[in-house]
């Protein structure tokens, strides 16, 4: 396989929550009003995405995948998830607050044929007072309350947490989460699309109809978390560890002028998200320019990869499996 770093182009998705940062501030080209969601990189079935830069131009996430295999992906991950593309990476507008949901996980999602859906946010921007949803409140003790939310009760039922630039937050499947109005995110997640909605905030569409519930499914789904589960350790000079579990690890690379880094015995394909600032991303004398808002996968045959840059700052992302 040829390594260079691939680029691939966004899925848009509008949504009655979402708003227009996705265009004004990461300039996503789209006609589209009220998007929600940008599908950076995308397995998921009728949302594969596609390469739009290099000799691999045109050509799917998945052909890529089954194409090269192992050079592509990693071994022991290519052992593990095969021809499935095991992350699905998005940057996120919300305009209007997100519905209250929960995801399964590997073991309740067997049941939709996919993989459980645990995630991490990083905020790349907010409005003043901008909140997100993580978990329940202490002093909610049964998960039948998940039955009976309602605009008065919702943020007795729910903890709210206050947000800024530069917060980050891991979700573990099964945690009751909702991202608020005015926070604008980059999303890395497991490959699904499987939400069970707890609360709509009683909105509807233009024609009066509200959307679907799954009250039933979200109880057997929610599990209870103390805390919000996050880890800051250092990890090496200039990076620092915001997400390390069992389905992904995520750091931040802060880049003044350039690094190299060697990634010969990761043996992982590496994901670059650009949450702030411009520079270059080069491997085997291929040179790509990343500014935020955009994101490079590098394949994991690559071995050294060079960045450069001035205040940029990008969420490295790869699969560990140890």
């Amino acid at each position: 396989m040829k390594a260079y770093p691939i680029k691939f182009n966004p899925i848009l998705k509008e949504k009655v929550w979402g708003g227009n940062k996705l265009k004004n501030i990461l300039n996503k080209d789209s006609a589209m009003n009220n998007i929600g969601e940008s599908w950076e990189i995308s397995g998921v079935n009728q949302n594969i995405s596609t390469v739009n830069n290099g000799c691999y131009k045109d050509i799917t996430l998945n052909k890529l995948l089954s194409s090269y295999q192992a050079d592509f992906l990693g071994a022991d991950n290519y052992n593990v998830f095969g021809n499935e593309f095991p992350l699905l990476i998005k940057f996120l507008d919300a305009k209007t607050n997100l519905s209250v949901q929960v995801h399964p996980d590997d073991k309740m999602a067997k049941a939709h044929n996919s993989f459980g859906k645990t995630e991490m946010w990083y905020i790349m921007d907010s409005d003043n007072d901008a909140e997100v949803i993580m978990g329940l409140n202490k002093n909610q003790e049964d998960i039948q309350v998940l039955e009976n939310v309602t605009i008065d009760n919702v943020y007795d039922v729910f903890n709210s947490v206050k947000v800024q630039k530069g917060a980050h937050y891991f979700i573990p499947a099964g945690k009751v989460h909702a991202i608020g109005a005015g926070v604008l995110a980059a999303e890395i997640q497991q490959t699904s699309d499987i939400t069970y909605r707890v609360y709509d905030w009683d909105r509807v569409d233009t024609s009066g109809n509200t959307r679907d519930l799954h009250i039933h499914e979200a109880i057997s789904a929610t599990k209870r978390f103390d805390e919000i589960v996050e880890t800051n350790k250092q990890a090496c000079e200039n990076t620092n560890t915001l997400v390390d579990c069992e389905f992904f690890t995520t750091n931040l690379i802060e880049v003044d002028t350039k690094t190299t880094t060697n990634y010969k015995t990761l043996d992982s394909f590496v994901i670059f998200m650009c949450v702030e600032g411009e520079g270059t991303i080069t491997v085997n004398h291929h040179t790509e320019t990343i500014c935020k808002g955009e994101t490079i996968l590098i394949p994991a045959c690559a071995e050294v990869v060079d960045i450069n840059g001035d205040n940029l700052q990008l969420l490295e992302v790869y699969i560990e499996n140890l």
